[in-house]
């Protein structure tokens, strides 16, 4: 399965890159979200990790214009993220988020999760 990482901390998208692909998935990893956009619409992930404080587009914005390519319907969006307030949550819930975990992951429901999809 073929998993988007979108983090501008290049340490934390890295790690989590790294850690993704030892479980024997296919990464791709960037930066930005105008990076993660071109990356989707060539790589069609089954999932992307977001975090939502993206330089140029941020991730909600981001989430909002993967939702509206027809190629990238099916993709569960997952925000990865240290905005973990309530209002945050509605607001990544109102963009397209299917999930919305906070940093640090946590790496046993992350796996979980992509074990079920």
């Amino acid at each position: 399965m073929r998993v988007l990482i979108v983090d501008d901390n290049i340490d934390s998208a890295v790690t989590l890159g790294e850690l993704l692909e030892f479980w024997g998935y296919e990464v791709i990893v960037v930066y930005d979200g105008y990076a993660a956009l071109e990356a989707a619409l060539i790589h069609q992930p089954k999932v992307a990790f977001i975090d939502i404080g993206l330089p140029g587009i941020d991730g909600y914005e981001l989430a909002r214009r993967l939702r509206q390519e027809p190629t990238l319907q099916g993709m569960l969006l997952i925000a990865a993220t240290g905005y973990g307030e309530e209002e945050d949550r509605r607001k990544s819930k109102e963009a397209g988020f299917n999930y919305h975990f906070t940093k640090p992951l946590n790496l046993s429901m992350v796996q979980q999760l992509l074990q079920r999809t």
